[in-house]
């Protein structure tokens, strides 16, 4: 009667292993994609920041007939915000009726 009665061989050791080794790799894909998006984001936030300066400097002086004299004229009168912590931006006047050289800098970003 032995011969119709069959052994179950126990996988579940090799079970348990590959499913933590998709899970594993789930996780890590997980991350990469956070990690992809981040840097996504701080680009558009930054191209945000560009935008926003380009505009408000170009409607300054469209309406006062002359570029503003430092950035904290931007930022008291045309609203200007942004995170102090994060970029630092270079406002460099040449004259009021040449454009001003703007520079941003990401802070604390090594690369």
């Amino acid at each position: 009667m032995a011969r119709f009665q069959y052994k179950q061989k126990s996988h579940s050791g090799i079970k348990t292993i590959l499913a933590i080794c998709v899970f594993v790799a789930i996780i890590v894909v997980f991350f990469c994609g956070i990690n992809s998006l981040s840097g996504t984001t701080d680009s558009k936030e930054k191209e945000s920041l560009e935008n926003a300066l380009s505009r408000s400097i170009t409607y300054c002086y469209a309406t006062e007939g002359y570029y503003p004299e430092n950035l904290d004229y931007i930022k008291d009168n045309y609203g200007l915000i942004y995170d102090e912590n994060k970029y630092f931006v270079d406002y460099r006047v040449a004259g009021s009726n040449i454009y001003p050289d703007v520079t941003i800098i990401e802070l604390g970003k090594e690369e």
